[in-house]
Formats: structure tokens, C-alpha cells, sequence
């Protein structure tokens, strides 16, 4: 390293499409319940057809299809009244040609039935006789067998993060257990002479409470790692470089708080090649530029930059990415977004992506702007909007995609 940052900086776009890790965290088997937001291995089949038995939708009579073709107010068909199913019970009786069964909705379709005629168009005109105004054909007022999932189908497909509805379907088909990734093992170092920890009472001048770590952990979480903080570590030279053979063997990322000096930076940048293949160092984002991207042994690094607004706009772009790529999702869930219409124009650098904080109210994205170092201007913002790389600027009144934060 020669001490000045004469580097050619990567798109975030070309970060995101080539420096993508073969590394996937292990496969575990957890219990449903805790499955939220996790990544299945492999797509799980329904151990057998769901809701597994035809079953009624509406409160009516089960019928056969036949008997009710050409009914009308004018002219209703008529059918004998045979008997009742009950909820939760298989039924005890069938249908023959010119009778039906009263149903309840989620009832089981008694044999002989093949649809359901709902209750608004009957009426029973004397005991034992149901007429009906409506017809139905096969298969109406009803699901079959299979119709939600047949047997042996993907319940939930592999590399998609479960839902709430997707944890629903599993309980349904009896899966308890579910195949996937572990969390992946996010290492979060910070360096700096003035950094201290957050547990600091007093500061002294020049020291400054180590935010980013808290900050980028919230964000690890969120994706579904499990962060670690390996602590505060000095400039001097050479403790960089141990701590990250010490905590590179337990993860399965690490990102690098660096210094904002160059050469601290400098300093980052020397501690990453002695320990792994520096794949780029600077993204042309705003903020962010002096990002480093690193692959030590199979183990993906992110270096970056001091400044804590910096450090976490890049995360969000690249390193957020990389944790749900570890865990198996090549496709990132979608954060929420909502269009709004930009409040005062906004001047970029064409090849430079910006990312640019925003609060949004009645419909207007008002952009915040602050010095890099100051954590305030995130946490007023509902979420940003990005200027993309061949733009030189979006004017007042465009239209903008904001992505909120949760």
C-alpha cells in the first residue's frame, strides 16, 4: 500500500453481480415456531395432499350437479332432505340422485355429492324437502381433495425467506421441523485509536462512542445473522491484522469498521491483504466510496468507512445482500417502498450511485443532508431514495421510489 487512495472505485451494481461468495452457511432442522424469516435448504414437500379430504365452502347442501341444472325462482328444482354432516366428523350418510345433505362450511363432501348449493338459495317449503333457485355445476361450492397442495408438492420452495403464511401451510401439512440455513456469523470489528465503547461514562476529547457496531448489529439481525461484536480494536501496527485471523475461523463475514483517515484506511487496507485477496477497494457510491471488498480463505470481508452514516448506507447496499446470500437467498427479500414526489432538485455525478436520505410526508420526499459522521440525519429519515449511476441529477417534482426502513 503506498498511503494514498489512487484506486479505481467498482459500482455497487458490479459489486452485487461479482463478488458473490460460494460460501452458505450449514443446514439445520427448526422447530416451526422459530422458522420465521428463515431460508429453507431445499424445498419441502407436503408429506400428503392438503386439505386432504373435498371439503365444503359455504354453508348449503351437498348435491349432485344434475339435480339443480335449470333451477330458477320460476322454477326450482326440488330434492329430499337425507341427512346432515357434521363439522369435524366424517359423514355418515351419501347422496343419491334427487337428495343432499346439509353442510357446514369446511364440512366434509359426503359420497355422491359433487358440488354444494349455498344456503341463500334454498329454503326448505316443507320438512324434508329443500328447494333450490340456482343451479350449480360439478365442482361448485366446494375444494377438492388436492387443491391446495397436491402430495409430494414444494410447500415452501428452497432460498426464500418464510412468511407468516408459509409457516400456516407448513402446520397445516404437519411439518414441525423445517431444513435451513444456519444464521450466518456476522463478525463486526471496530478500529480507531478514539473509539470507545458505547458503556463509556466520561469522554475524554477526541473520543467518540463506538455507534456503528450497535447500529450495523441491528442491521444483521434484521437480515437474519446472528452478529458478533469482536470489539474495539487500536491503530497500532499489526492489531488489526491479529484480530482478524483471531475472528475469521468463527464467521462467516466480517465487516471492518475502519478509520477515517487515509491512513487508517491505509492501515485496513494492508491488514485485509495479509489475510485474504482484496477483490476491490472503493465503490462509486455516495456515501461510501472507500469500501473495501475482500474474500479471506472463502470467507467474505467488508471493509468500511468510518464515518457511521457512510459505514451503514454501504452496508445496507452490499453487505446486507451478502448476509441473506450466506443463508441461502440469492434474492433478497424487497424492503417496503412507497412513491413520492421529490421535493427540490437534486445534483449527482454521473457513474456514482446516491444514496440519499429522505423524509416523506403527505406524498413529498424532503432529502436530508449532513455531514457523513452524523448518525441524526438516518435516524430522521423514513428511508432514502437512490440517484442511479448514469444520472446527473433528478429534478423537483420527479417522481421517486423511497424505500422505507422497517
Amino acid at each position: 500500500m503506498t498511503g494514498r487512495e489512487f484506486f479505481t472505485a467498482r459500482t455497487v451494481a458490479d459489486a452485487l453481480a461479482g463478488f458473490r461468495p460460494t460460501l452458505r452457511t450449514p443446514v439445520e432442522d427448526v422447530p416451526l415456531y422459530e422458522a420465521l424469516h428463515r431460508v429453507p435448504a431445499a424445498p419441502v414437500p407436503a408429506p400428503a395432499a392438503l386439505p386432504g379430504f373435498a371439503r365444503s365452502t359455504v354453508d348449503g347442501f351437498a348435491v349432485r350437479a344434475a339435480d339443480t341444472y335449470g333451477a330458477s325462482d320460476s322454477l326450482p328444482s326440488y330434492v329430499d332432505l337425507l341427512g346432515a354432516v357434521r363439522m369435524g366428523a366424517a359423514p355418515t350418510v351419501a347422496v343419491r340422485p334427487g337428495g343432499c345433505v346439509a353442510m357446514p362450511t369446511g364440512g366434509v363432501l359426503p359420497a355422491g355429492a359433487d358440488a354444494v348449493v349455498m344456503v341463500e338459495y334454498t329454503a326448505e317449503t316443507m320438512p324434508g324437502t329443500i328447494e333450490i333457485t340456482r343451479p350449480v355445476a360439478p365442482g361448485g361450492g366446494l375444494v377438492r381433495a388436492d387443491e391446495d397442495v397436491a402430495a409430494g408438492a414444494a410447500l415452501v420452495p428452497a432460498g426464500l425467506p418464510l412468511r407468516a403464511p408459509d409457516l400456516g401451510l407448513l402446520a397445516a401439512a404437519g411439518v414441525t421441523l423445517v431444513p435451513v440455513h444456519a444464521r450466518p456469523r456476522v463478525a463486526i470489528v471496530s478500529t480507531g485509536d478514539e473509539v470507545v465503547p458505547p458503556t463509556t461514562r466520561s469522554l475524554v476529547p477526541g473520543q467518540v462512542r463506538d455507534a456503528t457496531a450497535p447500529a450495523l448489529a441491528g442491521m444483521v439481525a434484521d437480515a437474519g445473522g446472528q452478529p458478533i461484536l469482536a470489539g474495539i480494536v487500536d491503530d497500532e501496527p499489526g492489531a488489526l491484522k491479529d484480530r482478524l485471523t483471531e475472528v475469521l475461523p468463527g464467521a462467516d463475514l466480517v465487516v471492518v469498521s475502519a478509520g477515517s483517515s487515509v491512513g487508517a484506511r491505509d492501515e485496513t487496507a494492508g491488514a485485509v491483504a495479509a489475510v485474504g485477496e482484496i477483490w476491490c477497494h472503493g465503490l462509486a457510491i455516495k456515501p461510501g466510496k472507500p469500501t473495501l471488498l475482500a474474500d479471506c480463505g472463502g470467507i467474505p470481508l467488508v471493509g468500511l468507512p468510518g464515518n457511521p452514516l457512510s459505514a451503514l448506507v454501504v452496508f445496507g447496499q452490499v453487505g446486507v445482500p451478502l448476509v441473506w446470500r450466506l443463508a441461502g437467498c440469492e434474492s433478497p427479500p424487497p424492503p417496503p417502498s412507497t412513491r413520492a414526489r421529490l421535493a427540490r432538485d437534486l445534483a449527482s455525478a454521473a457513474g456514482r450511485l446516491d444514496v440519499v436520505q429522505v423524509r416523506v410526508r403527505d406524498g413529498v420526499a424532503e432529502p436530508l443532508f449532513g455531514p457523513s459522521a452524523l448518525l441524526s440525519v438516518l435516524a430522521r429519515a423514513d428511508g432514502y431514495l437512490l440517484v442511479p449511476e448514469p444520472a446527473t441529477g433528478l429534478d423537483a417534482g420527479t417522481e421517486v421510489e423511497v424505500v422505507l426502513y422497517r
